[in-house]
């Protein structure tokens, strides 16, 4: 049986935007892109310690008319066209107690961050890959799309499935003219951020990290998997898909939670 090894420089040359690049997932994509021999330019709202090689950063709201447009002028002066496209920017602050306590404001929020700053970015710099007829646009969506928290997270879980039905739409209308466009959509995710929410809950509850972990699995009805994604995990699905290995791959939506999405 013959076997395609990986070709460890598949990105050379490739340009790509990662936005929130510098922790977490996105940290993750760019760590993965750079080692691939992408250049890269990352965005955050502050500067991160550390940037591989070929990377380069911009300070920017993501949430903002104007930061999305800081963002694409850094595209254009920093890499000249674009390839690839990673949206990974999401998140919420939005406070715990279901519906009633969401303000107008906590809904424009979710919006602008987790659905308007793909819309925003997309319809900038996806003429640049429709003038060369090729370039892949990969936006992070989440399982809350079709498993929503009500409690803290129900205008992100709309938010994303806004943003995952958008997508959807988005390929149709582009994948014939060159450009892909995939959707990727995690579970719980291991990151320095869900770590330090483990650690908090594990004091709250007077148990043990592990313990926590489990009271937090629990709570999303289970991982058949027994443990939550690793964000390098997460890249490796994302470097895939970006890659000529996916050519023939779009206006799909991959899930990557462990089984936690019950399927009929």
């Amino acid at each position: 049986m013959n076997y395609t090894v990986m070709d460890t420089r598949e990105f050379e040359g490739k340009r790509v935007l990662v936005t929130a690049g510098t922790q977490g997932i996105g940290q993750a994509i760019v760590a993965r892109m750079a080692e691939g021999g992408a250049r890269i330019v990352t965005t955050a709202r502050k500067q991160p310690g550390y940037l591989p090689p070929r990377a380069f950063f911009v300070a920017a709201d993501i949430t903002t008319v104007e930061g999305c447009a800081a963002i694409a002028n850094a595209v254009r002066e920093q890499l000249s066209g674009l390839d690839i496209l990673v949206h990974v920017a999401g998140g919420s602050s939005a406070p715990a107690g279901g519906f009633a306590v969401l303000a107008d404001q906590e809904w424009q929020r979710a919006l602008d961050l987790n659905l308007m700053a793909a819309v925003r970015l997309d319809r900038t710099l996806l003429p640049l890959m429709l003038a060369q007829k090729s370039g892949v646009v990969i936006h992070i969506t989440s399982i809350q799309r079709v498993m929503p928290l009500h409690d803290a997270t129900l205008a992100y879980a709309a938010a994303k499935a806004a943003l995952s039905n958008y997508s959807k739409g988005l390929s149709k209308e582009v994948s014939s003219k060159g450009v892909r466009v995939v959707r990727v959509s995690p579970g719980w995710v291991e990151t320095d951020a869900a770590v330090g929410l483990v650690k908090q809950l594990a004091v709250g509850k007077g148990t043990d990290y592990d313990g926590a972990k489990k009271i937090l699995m629990d709570s999303l009805g289970g991982i058949p998997l027994g443990r939550p994604a690793k964000p390098a995990e997460v890249a490796e699905l994302v470097a895939f898909l970006a890659s000529a290995r996916a050519a023939s791959i779009t206006g799909a939506e991959y899930v990557i939670d462990g089984g936690t999405v019950p399927v009929a």
